[in-house]
């Protein structure tokens, strides 16, 4: 069956608290703990694998939310960074979204961080955190970066199941002050991106369309946004 594209709009920031493990615990207890335990971070590498949908790109982001929250800056690139800033000796951490799209420009710039994260001028090492779409020894990179990026913690981040998919899709609803009966959680898994990105944006705008049209959360309801957008 043919799935409908997700136009998701303003996504909420990303949290590791608002992060459904699922089988993906081991990941996010050790995101969590290199928060608490400056120790845990460096001088050994973090890397997420796993396919779209996933979850690495929100971890990622998580982690940045979660730097700043502590008053650090980190260095940021992925895919569409077009500008690349020096080395900021400042930064906390250097996180490397989706680097199995990365550019050899990028490539490049991404070497140079980690060389300077991992040895810097002052200070201590720095934490770096990559994210791809393949294991490290498949990533399509200039050989050194690519074998920098996967000789230390490396997590292969797994799709949720269907039951796990119906779990989370409840307690969000619930968070929300919402009743998501199964006809409505069955339809959604059926029609839609099942990933959790794209079922959390879907959750999202109906939320917002039950309350600008003070009903219930029903098909009807759901069919009726997807009409009047």
């Amino acid at each position: 069956m043919k799935q409908l594209a997700l136009d998701i709009g303003l996504a909420p920031v990303p949290t590791l608290e608002g992060f459904f493990p699922g089988p993906n615990a081991a990941p996010l207890q050790h995101l969590k703990q290199a928060l608490i335990d400056t120790s845990a971070r460096a001088p050994v590498p973090t890397y997420l694998w796993g396919e779209a949908g996933s979850g690495k790109t929100h971890l990622l982001q998580a982690v940045r939310e979660a730097l700043r929250e502590q008053g650090a800056s980190v260095g940021w690139r992925d895919a569409k960074s077009k500008y690349a800033p020096p080395f900021d000796e400042n930064w906390a951490g250097v996180l490397l979204d989706d680097v199995h799209l990365y550019t050899q420009a990028q490539q490049n710039v991404a070497f140079n961080w980690f060389i300077n994260a991992m040895s810097p001028a002052n200070g201590v090492p720095r934490w770096v955190i990559s994210t791809g779409g393949v294991p490290p020894a498949d990533l399509p990179l200039r050989e050194d970066l690519c074998s920098r990026l996967g000789w230390g913690h490396v997590f292969h981040l797994q799709m949720p199941g269907e039951a796990e998919l119906r779990t989370v899709l409840r307690q969000q609803a619930s968070a929300r002050g919402l009743v998501l009966g199964d006809d409505v959680t069955d339809y959604m898994l059926k029609r839609f991106a099942r990933d959790l990105g794209s079922l959390m944006a879907l959750l999202e705008r109906l939320d917002r369309h039950a309350l600008r049209t003070q009903r219930a959360l029903t098909i009807p309801l759901l069919k009726d946004m997807l009409d009047s957008e």
